[in-house]
Order: structure tokens, then sequence, then C-alpha cells
């Protein structure tokens, strides 16, 4: 019997590790947190550790990783050069495309393609990171193209034409609404009237339900959080964030937030029973849940010389305390309850203490263990620690060229994954995989 039991404890302590995937748009839970250990707190001397590099095309759509599997959307674009212009829609012929890769090659496993005219403003592809959920890759194009995969094949299951189906324009910026499965459904934030956001089954494709109404569908992804005892979906519109019950469509409450350009960017977080917002035009918005029955006050309201109003990257709470970058690209800290900023630094975004305001400069922030791993518009990839005293960079190493143009600076928008040690990026040329492990 003893003998038994060691074995079982060698073999306790010899097995490996399941690391976390990350095969949605923010990781396993949406949250900007990676819960892998035996990471580095700085990159080698020479720089990171590249472990492969793959051609790639256009877009903005981050990687999706899953079961030694990654899974990244490009835009194969036909003729005519790229020429960013926020209030005009380019038009391209050219064709969406999901590939999928083997994560410690890069080598193709398979891909599939459509045709996909666009018109939209900056036009370099799709949006919408893959979610990968029981065997299905979910992808949502930038002009309102939903599939359903094989993970393993690439065979389309199912797809959808949002526009055709539930008359809804395409917003000037495109489909981008990353989508989110739980349970039995798909769900997209979709728009149209009382289409604001529609769940589908997802494995058939059929609609199950459609809920809210709306000026536009906005560009946020859904989340759903428990407040009490029950899961409310969450969702920021042009207009109003709401709050649906997942199961049914059943609108919960509303309440006005209005950003400029219907851009409603960011996911609202929760932290406790403090919900947080914000986004273009300096607007922000902390609502205070009720625990007993779902229903929202406001709690505050940012000011320009307060809080904090992300653009393009979702924010992390943590203890209390939002990190987030401002709409000029500062990196910001905001205490939750109140609304008050603690402090500020530009560091991130432009590599300089003194830096100057970018017009929508951007930061994406990922959470891991006691420190931050930050994905810098320039290409870099940065270690910090931040907390409410400030932000202490550790680290930063170049692992991409911002391949992008807006406002006339180079810029690489698109969030990257964390998986099996690694971070995986990418532009509008390439995606790399970079060693991040001890």
């Amino acid at each position: 019997m003893m003998r038994r039991l060691l074995l079982i404890c060698c073999f306790l302590v010899l097995a490996p590790v399941q690391a976390d995937d990350w095969p949605q748009w923010m990781g396993l839970q949406r949250d900007g947190r990676w819960n892998e250990t035996g990471t580095i707190d700085q990159f080698p001397a020479g720089g990171a550790k590249i472990l492969w590099r793959k051609p790639l095309q256009g877009g903005y759509s981050g990687p999706a990783v899953a079961q030694g599997k990654v899974y990244v959307f490009d835009y194969i674009r036909g003729e005519g050069k790229l020429n960013n212009n926020p209030q005009n829609r380019a038009k391209f012929a050219g064709e969406e495309r999901v590939l999928c890769l083997d994560a410690k090659t890069g080598e193709t496993v398979w891909e599939y393609k459509y045709a996909a005219p666009y018109s939209i403003s900056y036009a370099s592809g799709p949006r919408c990171t893959p979610t990968v959920a029981d065997g299905k890759v979910y992808t949502l194009g930038a002009e309102g193209h939903l599939a359903c995969l094989d993970a393993n094949t690439g065979s389309r299951v199912w797809t959808k034409e949002l526009k055709q189906d539930y008359q809804a324009a395409t917003p000037l910026w495109g489909f981008c609404s990353h989508p989110l499965v739980d349970g039995n459904k798909v769900i997209c934030g979709v728009g149209g009237e009382g289409s604001i956001l529609v769940a589908f089954d997802k494995q058939t494709g059929k609609e199950l339900w459609k809920a809210l109404s709306a000026k536009e569908q906005g560009y946020c992804p859904p989340m759903i959080y428990t407040i009490g005892n029950t899961r409310q979906l969450i969702h920021w519109n042009a207009e109003k964030i709401a709050s649906v019950d997942p199961e049914t469509g059943k609108v919960y409450w509303q309440e006005p937030l209005k950003p400029n350009y219907e851009m409603s960017i960011m996911s609202p977080r929760l932290e406790g029973n403090h919900l947080f917002a914000g986004g273009i035009g300096f607007v922000s918005m902390c609502l205070e849940l009720d625990t007993s029955n779902p229903a929202a006050k406001v709690a505050w309201k940012g000011e320009r010389a307060t809080s904090v109003c992300p653009v393009n990257s979702t924010p992390v709470l943590e203890n209390g305390y939002i990190y987030g970058i401002d709409q000029p690209g500062q990196l910001r800290c905001v205490e939750l309850k109140t609304g008050k900023r603690l402090w500020e630094s530009y560091l991130p975004t432009t590599g300089k203490k003194d830096g100057r305001p970018l017009n929508s400069g951007t930061t994406f922030l990922v959470k891991n263990g006691d420190k931050f791993f930050l994905f810098s518009e320039t290409g870099h990839l940065i270690i910090a620690k931040l907390s409410p005293t400030g932000y202490e960079e550790l680290s930063r190493a170049k692992i991409l060229e911002p391949t992008n143009e807006c406002f006339g600076r180079d810029v690489v928008w698109s969030h990257p994954a964390f998986a099996d040690k690694c971070c995986f990026a990418r532009n509008d040329k390439e995606i790399v995989c970079v060693s991040l492990g001890k």
C-alpha cells in the first residue's frame, strides 16, 4: 500500500501541469488574466527569444490558442493602396481567411477563406479574435460574415450573413464584437431593429433570441457576469450599457453612456458589484449593481481631468483599481469606487517619460501573477509592475514592427495571446511566437 502511495505521489510531482489556453479575446475568462506560472521577469540581454515567425496579411484580429493550435484571422486584399481615413470608408475586393497553425512550429494546419468585399474605414482586415470552444471555431468578419468551423479540419459547419439576415448596416469601422460562447449559445453584437444582441445555437446557427435596439450596435464585446445570484449579459452599444438575461434575452436594465462616433469599444469591467466603462470623447461611468435584484445605479461619472477613457483597449481591474490606457495614450490608475485618478504614465505607449498625447494611443494589458505584460502599439512587449503607487517597468523588447498607420504614426493594434509560456502576436505582415518561460 505504501509503495502504491509513493508511486501516486511521484506521478503527481512529475506530471506536467496543464497550461491555460487562450481560446478567445482577452483569454480564458475574457478578463485579461493569464494564470500560467514560471514566466520571465526580464527579457534576455539579446532581446526576446523568438521561436517562430509566419507570414500573414492584414487585420486587427488577435490570435486565439487552444489545444496546441493557433487560430488567426486576416484579409487577402485585392488591388489598391490602403489609406486610412477615420471618417471615410475604403472599398476593396478581397478574401477573409481563417488560418489554423501548429502552436509549436507555426506550420499551417488548415485554412478557410471566402470572398469579402470591404466598405469600411481602416480596412486592413477583420477585427474579431476567433473564439474556440468544444471543437468549434467561431469567427465574425468585418462585414458581418459569422462562421462556425470545425477546429480540427477547418470545414464549415454553418454560416450567417448578419447584414442580410438582420438588416444590420456595417458600422463605419466594421463588425468588431468578439463572439462569446455560453453553454449551447454563441452570442454576438449584430445590429438592426431589436437585434443589437443575438444568441445563436452554437451547433446549428439557429437563432435562439434577440434583444435591444439602438442607433448602432457599437463595437463592444459582450461579457457575462454573476452579480448576487443572477447571471447578467452586459453589452455597451452606441447609446447605453445594457444588461440582459443570457438565457432569454430579457432586458434587466439600461443606463445611458454615449461615446463619440458610436465608438463603444471596451467591454465593461466588473469587480465586486462595481461596473466600469469608458471611451472616446472623455466619457466614463461606474455603476453600482444591486446584488439582490438585477438593477443598477450610477456611482460616478468621469470628467476630462478624472477617471480613464480607453479607446482601443479594455482595462484590467485589480483590488479596487482600474488600470487602463486613456484616450491620449497614458496608462492611468484610477480608484474604482470614486473615479479618482492616482497616476499616469506615457512610458508604455511612447517609450518616453515626457511623452506627448497621442490620438487613440494604444497598449494592451494582461495580468500574470504579480506583474503585467503590456503590448504597445510600437511593437514592444513590456514587463511591468502596476500598483496604486505607480508604474514600474522591468523590461521591454521589440517583437514586431508597427505596420499599420493612424493619425500619421505607425502602429500595431492587435491584442496578443498568451499560452504555453509564450506570447503570440501579429501585425499586418506576420505572426510571431515569443518564449516567455524561465
